[in-house]
């Protein structure tokens, strides 16, 4: 199954301080990370293509993501950042409007207060992005679930993904709260999930496939394979596994699972939700 798509990973020229959340923990990530070192990691685990994802917040993070895209022809969308709050960001994205392979935008909501969906001028800025058919990403910690049900609500007719399947706390194995509101976002019709992020959710030396099961039982019974689309988070997932074992954990997990669901979540979804 040659066709498979990395949903979900980054590319930066390491900055210790514009890169300030890679810290000493996260050492083996302390670099750069670029086309050249993801093509034969992708090549090997049979993947043809990849959707970069903005690890910083500024818009030269965008075009930065754009330009290796138009050089490198398996970076096959790019979801961007820009300022959502800004009262011109209707200009903002006319101004974008031109770029092919710029699918959509995240803003890293994990980092703010647990209302930030619900401002008034955040909103604006999702409002917007339905004229142009921007994919918005919602990257949250699982408390923040409540305001991203809301927004899904609020914005029936906009395509959201979340990231990451919204960082529960798998090192702890709590997965109550979290569970309710995974039952309820995934009601939402216009919301589909990455089955992402998950190791470094985990406890990063010790973790097993065991761990994940539960949390990923609670996506795959709630989004269903119709829903559901695969994301390393490479390089990020670096620092509790190699590439293959984030592959390996879910291609074992759905092996089960008919052919035709199978690419749904490889690939097929990742392609219809991004327009890749």
């Amino acid at each position: 199954m040659s066709k498979r798509i990395d949903s979900h990973q980054h590319f930066w020229q390491f900055d210790p301080v514009r890169d300030s959340w890679i810290d000493e923990s996260m050492q083996r990530i302390q670099r750069d990370f670029l086309p050249q070192d993801l093509l034969p990691v992708l090549e090997k685990n049979n993947f043809k293509g990849c959707v970069a994802v903005q690890a910083d917040q500024t818009e030269e993070q965008t075009h930065f993501l754009l330009d290796l895209a138009k050089q490198n022809d398996f970076i096959k969308g790019v979801v961007g950042w820009v300022d959502l709050l800004n009262e011109n960001i209707a200009d903002r994205l006319d101004f974008f409007s031109t770029e092919k392979k710029l699918k959509g935008f995240r803003h890293v909501v994990q980092g703010e207060a647990d209302d930030f969906m619900l401002r008034d001028d955040f909103r604006r800025g999702i409002a917007a992005l339905k004229t142009h058919n921007y994919t918005y990403d919602i990257l949250v910690f699982h408390r923040q679930l409540p305001a991203a049900i809301d927004l899904a609500n609020r914005f029936p007719d906009q395509a959201f993904v979340l990231d990451h399947i919204a960082k529960p706390d798998i090192k702890s194995g709590e997965i109550q709260s979290w569970k309710q509101n995974i039952i309820e976002l995934s009601k939402a019709e216009n919301v589909m999930c990455k089955i992402s992020g998950m190791v470094t959710e985990a406890n990063w030396k010790t973790w097993t496939p065991d761990d994940l099961k539960p949390y990923l039982d609670v996506v795959f019974e709630n989004f269903t394979p119709e829903k559901l689309m695969f994301g390393s988070d490479w390089p990020v997932c670096l620092v509790a596994s190699e590439y293959e074992l984030v592959v390996k954990t879910l291609e074992n997990y759905i092996s089960q699972l008919p052919i035709d669901q199978q690419e749904m979540i490889w690939f097929k979804n990742a392609e219809r939700f991004y327009g890749l």
